[in-house]
C-alpha cells in the first residue's frame, strides 16, 4: 500500500489557512483520494483539551516554554493516533497548522531556540515533517481587516497579542520558509479565496501526479 501523503497550512492570523485546508481536502476528495482533515493544537480528544488551554488559559496564562511544552504534548498525541496511523492507511492528511507553528509562535514570538523547539518535536513526535507545507503569506494591513470581520474585537490568548509579537511571528515563518526551501510552497494570500486555492493546487500538483 502506498503511503498517504501530509500537508500543512502555515501562515499568521487571518491568513486564511482554515478555509484553504477545507477546500484542499474537498478538492482532494473529488479526485478520489482518501482524506483527513485535522488541526492543530487539536485533532483528539487530549489535544483538543489543551487546546482549550492554550487559548483561553487560566490564570496569568502560559510563559513560551510551558505554552512550547504545551504545543509538542498535543502534537505528539495527534501524530500517534490520528497522522502516523492515517498516513500508514494511505490516507491523505491535510493539517491546519504543524510545527513550524511553534517554530514560529513560540520561537520567532515567544523568543525560544529553535534547536530547543526541534528537540521537543523530535522526543515527542519522533520528527515527522509534512511532505509539503503551503505557508499563505499576507500583508499585514489586509491581515487587519481580516481580522477586524473575523473577530469583531474578540481574539484568543495567542491571537489577540500585540501587532509586535505578530510581526516577529511572520518575520520567522518567512525565515523557516527560506531556510528549508525544499519542503515549503510559498502562497501570497493577498488575493481572493479562489486565486489562493488555484495556487495552493498549483502547488500541490506534483504530488499529485506522483499518486497513481
Amino acid at each position: 500500500m502506498r503511503r498517504g501523503r501530509f500537508i500543512a497550512f502555515e501562515g499568521g492570523e487571518g491568513a486564511g489557512k482554515s478555509t484553504q485546508a477545507k477546500l484542499v481536502a474537498n478538492a482532494l476528495r473529488e479526485q478520489g483520494l482518501e482524506v483527513i482533515q485535522t488541526r492543530e493544537p487539536g485533532g483528539t480528544p487530549g489535544a483538543e483539551a489543551i487546546r482549550e488551554m492554550l487559548l483561553h488559559p487560566p490564570g496569568n496564562g502560559w510563559q513560551a516554554r510551558a505554552e512550547a511544552l504545551l504545543f509538542a504534548a498535543a502534537r505528539a498525541d495527534h501524530v500517534e493516533q490520528v497522522i502516523r496511523p492515517a498516513l500508514e492507511a494511505g490516507t491523505w492528511v491535510v493539517c491546519d497548522r504543524f510545527l513550524d507553528s511553534s517554530r514560529a509562535y513560540q520561537g520567532g514570538g515567544g523568543g525560544l531556540p529553535d534547536a530547543d523547539i526541534l528537540a521537543l518535536h523530535r522526543i515527542g513526535s519522533a520528527g515527522l515533517l509534512p511532505d509539503l507545507t503551503l505557508l499563505i503569506e499576507v500583508l499585514p494591513a489586509e491581515v487587519a481587516e481580516r481580522l477586524a470581520r473575523r473577530d469583531c474585537g474578540l481574539a484568543d490568548a495567542i491571537g489577540g497579542r500585540d501587532a509586535s509579537f505578530h510581526a516577529e511571528v511572520g518575520a520567522a515563518f518567512a525565515r523557516i520558509a527560506d531556510a528549508e526551501a525544499e519542503r515549503f510552497a510559498r502562497i501570497d494570500g493577498n488575493g481572493t479565496l479562489e486565486e489562493t486555492h488555484w495556487q495552493v493546487m498549483q502547488a500541490l500538483a506534483p504530488l499529485l501526479d506522483g499518486n497513481p
